[in-house]
């Protein structure tokens, strides 16, 4: 099912699927989709311990999706390089008067790469409220009560993101340490990388 507008879904704290925020039942501070609500509420009764409102995502797993938002980053880069510059740029080392050419092409290339690495990830974390390689490993980024990143949060996100990379990646460590699995970007951001599906 398919919202009507993402900025009033919200996900289901049994199965995780996203819903319009007007589907969902509130039980205590979890939401519940009608699909589970029956099953949740048999729960309730029969004093079993409802399941936690998110499963957050590992280390390991956002590692993986991140290396498949890299690959796709770095052929859409290599494609890049290839057109600003025309061919390797070791081709400019052999005529020193070109050095200001390859200089300047090679800032030009680096300035549109982290344009487009933020176009990137703005548009598919605000969009979708995950990155292809994020999809591809079942994974969503929301907020803490389980709504969606707007597009403000999520380009502030990717400046983070350099952030924890330029301290020797320990941004990213410290997700493998944290209670919710939050990198230091999701806890400047104030967002959580949560499983939608097992």
């Amino acid at each position: 099912m398919s919202p009507a507008s993402t900025s009033d879904t919200r996900f289901c704290s049994e199965c995780g699927q996203p819903r319009s925020a007007g589907e969902l039942a509130r039980f205590g501070d979890r939401l519940i989709c009608p699909a589970c609500k029956d099953s949740y509420a048999q729960k309730l009764r029969e004093g079993v311990a409802p399941a936690t409102a998110m499963v957050y995502a590992g280390f390991w797993i956002r590692f993986l999706a991140v290396l498949i938002d890299g690959i796709i980053l770095f052929v859409v880069d290599s494609i890049l390089n290839f057109t600003v510059l025309g061919t390797s740029p070791a081709r400019f080392a052999t005529n020193p008067a070109d050095m200001g050419a390859a200089m300047s092409g090679l800032g030009l290339i680096w300035l549109i790469s982290v344009a487009i690495q933020c176009a990137y990830e703005t548009y598919f974390i605000g969009k979708m409220g995950a990155t292809p390689g994020k999809m591809a490993m079942g994974l969503k980024v929301v907020r803490p009560d389980g709504s969606p990143v707007d597009y403000g949060r999520a380009a502030g996100r990717y400046f983070a993101k350099i952030l924890s990379g330029i301290i020797l990646l320990t941004g990213y460590i410290m997700a493998g340490f944290d209670a919710q699995k939050r990198a230091l970007h999701d806890m400047i951001c104030d967002t959580r990388v949560i499983k939608i599906r097992a």
